[in-house]
């Protein structure tokens, strides 16, 4: 009993600087995160090795987090990733910072550490924002509001649930985009999507060579497609090159953006529909994130 008493101390000194404790809790008495919608691919699973190796030099330099559970167990929020490793690496125990939160609350705390990840695809993150709808009643604006993003950014991600099976594997498998589903989005028959996502994968088209043949290939004539209609006068014609820097900057800023481009010059519009959009974009442009 005296030789556990500086052990004990040691741990009980251990805190985070926000103020949590930091405990070593035995790994078998931690459950899976029922909230956990992101999938693992064969890569991430291979790079385990690597991380379980750096453990049993360095141990854990980042503890997990858990919730209380039943009968004395705990739930997984964050960290599976680790925990996963510290299993490989033979440790019995991992260092976690236990949170009291509802299952709403731990759920969000998923899916932000999931946005987090720069692996992570559309369709990992379409599944987070449908669980937190049907699981919570949360609305569209309600999720944007909690993970820090706009309206517009989770209804798109979304409406990637409405693909068909095959078109959702190849952007979970990475072999499409997210660019490349909003392509797709705009053809009404899944079987023709099914078909057309497969050429696109398997020829590995870029954007703008997908968007080209939907629009133009002359296989696609009489396809139904929910394309917005011209302005008065027809269409005006968009640089490929402004196209992409467009969806780029979507992507990267989370928020609508419209870039009006004439001979060279123009104007970059940014349409954010809270003040924390507002607040964060104009901490990304500075290059505070």
């Amino acid at each position: 009993m005296p030789e556990t008493i500086p052990d004990l101390q040691a741990q009980a000194a251990r805190h985070k600087p926000e103020g949590h404790e930091v405990l070593d809790v035995p790994i078998d008495l931690v459950d899976v995160n029922p909230h956990q919608t992101r999938s693992w691919t064969k890569w991430e699973i291979e790079a385990l090795d690597e991380l379980a190796d750096s453990i049993k030099a360095q141990g854990v330099l980042q503890p997990i987090t858990v919730r209380p559970g039943k009968d004395g167990r705990y739930v997984l929020i964050t960290g599976e990733r680790r925990m996963r490793a510290c299993t490989m690496a033979g440790q019995a125990t991992i260092p976690a910072i236990v949170r009291v939160v509802s299952e709403q609350q731990a759920a969000e705390m998923t899916v932000i550490e999931n946005l987090q990840r720069r692996d992570l695809t559309c369709i990992d993150l379409a599944r987070a924002y449908i669980m937190l709808s049907k699981n919570f009643n949360l609305t569209q604006e309600q999720i944007g509001e909690r993970v820090g993003v706009a309206r517009e950014t989770v209804s798109n991600y979304m409406r990637l649930s409405k693909l068909p099976e095959m078109a959702q594997h190849y952007l979970q498998m990475g072999q499409l985009e997210f660019s490349h589903a909003r392509i797709l989005l705009n053809l009404q028959d899944p079987e023709v999507i099914a078909k057309v996502a497969h050429k696109a994968a398997t020829e590995n088209m870029s954007v703008e060579k997908l968007e080209s043949f939907v629009l133009f290939d002359p296989s696609m004539a009489g396809v139904k497609k929910n394309l917005p209609k011209p302005a008065s006068g027809g269409a005006r014609w968009v640089d490929p090159n402004v196209r992409a820097a467009q969806r780029e900057l979507e992507r990267v800023l989370g928020v609508r953006v419209k870039i009006r481009d004439r001979n060279g010059k123009g104007k970059i519009t940014l349409e954010y529909s809270t003040l924390e959009d507002f607040d964060r974009v104009v901490e990304m442009l500075k290059g505070k994130n």
